[in-house]
């Protein structure tokens, strides 16, 4: 099977008048943007399932109505396509079995439940989308059913294709368009609507880099299927590029770029800074991809796509620690210290004038006479980057790890044995600047700090896990009553905790 753009397009045009017998064009809010361009954010997270998916499952459905009321219908999904087969179901009186893998998002198997109702049977079946899709299959051969394909199929590219046509009839017209690419079909279908109208439109494929089926068949020629692919992206984590996408997209694409896990959450975080919306991974790739252009969309209207928000709440933490580790406006320094009082605070007041918030410092005593504390700077990009010559031009050993894996889990490997006379607490800091050096000018003539865990976490208090040394039981003693006198707030460790830790409490 294959599909022409002049088809496909003929089908888009079909296609609106199915789908708003269900619902209407979603909004188009337009938003200015650091950089000096604007995006038009179109908001499918407000469709009827929260993500765009719906469109191409329903105009199938519909188109094939006799089919499915006479055969019934199956799909397989990790969630967004799911949804969309339950509402077209419901609204179209059609049975349906969707098959969904066991480690989908709670939220969506929910949400599929209860917009399907009763003309729909979830099967949670297999570890990933690819067992579900085999179980599908299996399904469909056995009892004869419609199959409603995710993305590779010319009536569901058509379906998600309205979304091109609505961004080109609106009130503004994109210069540019970042579509998100999982197998392809909502890319293709939008791409041919947009190009239709306009050859001049940019249309720029955006793929999460451990998930870049459509980046690998271009490359081949044709789809491969990836070994693996990484599913912080749910919505997109598809191992094989669809033929008919394939087809069109390698004509109809300007440029295929890739976007990491932490630009992803980057962008979720800025989606929310800017029009307070929190979108699902895999909706938040296209303004991740508009990011990192930079000045080269300058003066442009840029057409972003908020495909879904059927975010799982759980998902939040991971997020924050993702968009807290981003390179590029987070940079992470391993700075070589002696071992001494004072070291860090030294260090502070080297980057003070910066004017930067610490967001990460990490360490732990591995040496009686070095340390490699890892240091995270938050502010203004062009102060961030000035934090490494600084520190180099006063002599600091600098590496930057900003680019390391460990850092989204908080690793500081130590060796209690070099603790002396430890002390264990949670130090709670109010989130300002200057605070945490306000608290090491009093500890320096004290203590040594053997073990610091702390990252930012939005909170107005930043709490830090703190293990220090001293050489006397009167320094001890002093920076104990100095502590429970000018604070800051503290929770002594427990001793089961501190023997977790492998240090003796003393």
């Amino acid at each position: 099977m294959s599909v022409s753009k002049e088809e496909l397009f003929g089908q888009i045009m079909k296609a609106r008048t199915r789908i708003y017998h269900v619902s209407g064009a979603t909004p188009l809010e337009v938003y200015p943007m650091p950089g000096g361009w604007d995006m038009l954010l179109k908001r499918e997270d407000l469709s009827p399932i929260h993500s765009y998916k719906w469109r191409g499952a329903y105009n199938f459905m519909k188109a094939r109505e006799k089919e499915a009321k006479a055969l019934g219908v199956t799909a397989a999904s990790a969630g967004n396509h799911a949804q969309g087969v339950a509402l077209s179901a419901a609204n179209l009186g059609v049975s349906a079995h969707v098959f969904m893998p066991k480690s989908a998002p709670r939220l969506k198997v929910e949400s599929t439940a209860r917009l399907g109702g009763s003309w729909v049977e979830i099967h949670q079946v297999g570890d990933n989308f690819d067992q579900a899709s085999a179980a599908a299959g299996d399904f469909c051969r056995d009892s004869g059913a419609l199959y409603v394909p995710p993305y590779d199929d010319p009536l569901v590219m058509a379906g998600q294709g309205v979304l091109g046509d609505e961004l080109m009839v609106g009130p503004y017209r994109p210069d540019v368009v970042f579509v998100q690419i999982g197998g392809g079909g909502m890319a293709a279908g939008v791409a041919t609507a947009i190009k239709t109208y306009d050859p001049d439109v940019k249309i720029i494929g955006v793929e999460e880099a451990g998930q870049a089926s459509m980046k690998a068949a271009f490359e081949a020629g044709k789809p491969v299927t990836l070994s693996h692919v990484d599913v912080f992206c749910d919505g997109t984590a598809v191992k094989r590029a669809g033929q008919l996408p394939f087809e069109i997209l390698r004509d109809q694409l300007d440029d295929l770029v890739t976007v990491t896990v932490g630009e992803v959450s980057s962008a979720i975080q800025k989606f929310w800074q800017v029009a307070r919306v929190l979108s699902e991974p895999s909706g938040a790739m296209g303004l991740a991809a508009a990011r990192k252009m930079g000045d080269k969309l300058r003066g442009l209207k840029a057409g972003i796509i908020l495909t879904g928000a059927n975010l799982d709440f759980r998902q939040l933490a991971q997020i924050s620690r993702q968009a807290a580790g981003a390179k590029e406006s987070k940079p992470y320094y391993r700075i070589r210290l002696d071992e001494r009082p004072g070291a860090i605070l030294a260090l502070l007041r080297t980057v003070a004038p910066l004017g930067l918030n610490i967001s990460y410092l990490m360490c732990g005593q591995n040496d009686r006479n070095t340390a490699y504390p890892i240091f995270g700077f938050d502010g203004p990009r062009s102060q961030a980057a000035k934090v490494e010559s600084l520190l180099a031009a006063e002599g600091y050993d600098v590496q930057d790890v900003s680019d390391r894996e460990d850092l989204s889990f908080r690793v500081a490997p130590f060796q209690p044995h070099l603790f002396k006379r430890p002390f264990g607490a949670i130090l709670h800091f109010p989130e300002r600047a200057g605070a945490l050096m306000e608290f090491l000018e009093r500890m320096a003539p004290l203590a040594t700090i053997s073990y610091f865990n702390y990252v930012h976490t939005g909170e107005q208090v930043g709490r830090a896990m703190v293990v220090a040394s001293f050489e006397s039981d009167e320094n001890r003693a002093k920076f104990l009553a100095d502590l429970e006198k000018k604070g800051p707030h503290f929770t002594t460790l427990a001793m089961d905790t501190m023997e977790a830790l492998g240090v003796s409490a003393w």
